[in-house]
């Protein structure tokens, strides 16, 4: 299994394919088997190498010194210091929702070494809770409960009954049972104590920052599933503020893109490179 050592923490990726480089960050919960189980990253490695990595916080990663580093500075630094330790100068960059918090925050300090910038089911806040601190803190507070709670059988057994914003279109599907698996795998990847950990230290900017996305000057794609509640707003507003981007959104599809709609996320993204200049594409 790869990791590479980057200050605090033992970071764990998968590194398949070859050709222009991606490396992919996926959301809470979420880890390396987001891109993988799916069938999303065997199909870009079919083109391009693909490097999808396990955040702090999350599946394989480990850190193994305080503080763990659970925020959106920190965790955007591990990604640059893997195109680091990998050599890469330039790369695209493919998120999906805490994921696209983080690097759409570093595109609008500098997007120099970004070929491109993919944000699916994602906003430019850190935390979709609006309000105060208090306000914040406090929500999140019950959501890290939620997974000190509950295991992941008992967790995705209550979810069936209440999907929520994230499992939603999922449950709404032709076939949730098989995408509710894939979902377990992928989940039981993670110690859910220490997720109950980063979220209680990850989640805190409601503000979109516009002026910030107003000088992103990469290119960008914006993904989304109109089913997706949360993120349907976070979404329009990033394709409309950032200049030139893209957007796309998926009727029927909710937050889980990557497991809902595997094919047609692989295919629109190798379309979006296919008209960069010189990204290599298929």
């Amino acid at each position: 299994m790869p990791y590479f050592s980057y200050n605090n923490a033992q970071i764990y990726y998968e590194d398949i394919g070859a050709g222009d480089p991606i490396i992919a960050v996926a959301g809470l919960m979420e880890n390396t088997a987001y891109w993988g189980l799916t069938g999303v990253a065997g199909r870009l490695a079919e083109h391009y190498r693909m490097i999808s990595m396990d955040k702090r916080g999350h599946g394989y990663t480990k850190t193994n010194a305080e503080p763990p580093g659970f925020d959106e500075k920190t965790v955007s630094a591990d990604i640059m210091a893997l195109a680091d330790h990998l050599g890469l100068d330039r790369f695209h960059v493919l998120t999906h929702s805490t994921g696209g918090f983080v690097m759409v925050r570093r595109a609008m300090e500098d997007a120099s070494r970004f070929a491109s910038l993919i944000l699916t089911n994602t906003g430019s806040f850190t935390s979709p809770v609006k309000g105060d601190p208090q306000v914040i803190d406090n929500f999140h507070e019950g959501f890290a409960r939620w997974f000190e709670k509950y295991d992941w059988d008992e967790m995705f057994e209550w979810l069936r009954g209440k999907p929520g914003p994230f499992f939603k279109g999922i449950m709404e599907s032709e076939n949730p049972e098989e995408m509710l698996s894939v979902a377990k795998a992928m989940a039981k990847r993670n110690d859910r104590f220490v997720l109950a950990r980063f979220v209680r230290s990850f989640y805190k900017d409601p503000d979109p920052r516009v002026e910030g996305l107003r000088g992103i000057d990469c290119p960008v794609l914006v993904v989304y599933g109109d089913k997706d509640d949360l993120f349907i707003e976070s979404s329009r507003l990033m394709a409309s503020e950032i200049p030139g981007a893209k957007c796309l959104e998926y009727k029927g599809v909710g937050h889980m893109t990557a497991i809902e709609a595997p094919k047609r996320l692989a295919e629109d993204v190798m379309a979006f490179f296919q008209f960069l200049p010189g990204s290599g594409g298929p």
